[in-house]
């Protein structure tokens, strides 16, 4: 085992944590880390959170509620749980903020067989959500599913443009990338004051969250290899014909 995760840290989806990533063990094929894997996330920084093993979770309580209780989030050695840890150190505040809606919410309406609106949205975001920061033309063709718009008529404003993942689910999935890999992109537009400073977006993003406007389910969809520089495939207009990931807008 080598003393280091390996990834492309470089890929546009994992470089936000190239800082943190490169600094966890290294996990075996099977993707499970060493069991010392929540010291070594705690190792990388200081958080308003510490990572404990799995096991700390008591029998019969809720994960979110537990973390709001005790500062401590547990960790289970896979894949999904160290990029949970990696955006717990890339986004603090708002990963927290989104911890206190959903202590919140179960405060609220306990802990039952669905979840409700606003706690499934709350997972969504912390699972699959990503950030856009771009020009309006972009927004536009976005929220209308143009792909044909979105990725060749204006793609030279992606140079104007940055998409970054929030959703620890969604970097799993970008480990071993395919075509139809989706993002649910939070359609609230990044500020372009805030620049290339993620750590601006956090804060910015931790004062936007409310329970509010998670309910009204604000995301839409974005294929994210179809993003230009993200996939080499897609400097092909042709990679965009694929109807089963790039379906036309509605009529």
């Amino acid at each position: 085992m080598t003393s280091g995760w390996s990834l492309p840290w470089e890929a546009p989806w994992f470089a936000p944590l190239a800082g943190w990533g490169p600094g966890l063990p290294a996990p075996d094929a099977a993707g499970t880390f060493p069991d010392d894997l929540p010291d070594a996330l705690n190792r990388l920084g200081p958080l308003p959170v510490r990572f404990v093993p799995q096991s700390a979770l008591p029998d019969g309580t809720a994960y979110e509620q537990f973390i709001f209780d005790t500062g401590s989030v547990p960790t289970r050695t896979n894949l999904h749980d160290a990029f949970n840890g990696l955006c717990w150190h890339r986004f603090p505040q708002t990963k927290l903020g989104l911890n206190r809606l959903q202590a919140a919410e179960i405060a609220r309406a306990g802990v039952g067989a669905v979840r409700g609106p606003l706690r499934d949205a709350l997972t969504l975001f912390d699972e699959n959500a990503a950030l856009l920061q771009a020009p309006p033309e972009l927004w536009e063709a976005l929220l209308a599913r143009d792909w044909q718009r979105l990725f060749l008529d204006q793609r030279a404003l992606w140079a104007q443009s940055r998409l970054v993942v929030f959703g620890h689910a969604l970097l799993e999935k970008l480990v071993s990338p395919y075509k139809s890999i989706t993002a649910h992109v939070l359609r609230w537009p990044v500020p372009p004051e805030l620049g290339a400073d993620l750590s601006a977006w956090d804060a910015w993003l931790a004062q936007a969250v409310s329970a509010d406007r998670l309910q009204a389910k604000p995301f839409t969809p974005l294929p994210v290899l179809g993003v230009p520089g993200w996939w080499p495939a897609n400097a092909d207009p042709a990679f965009y014909a694929d109807t089963t990931v790039f379906r036309p807008p509605r009529a």
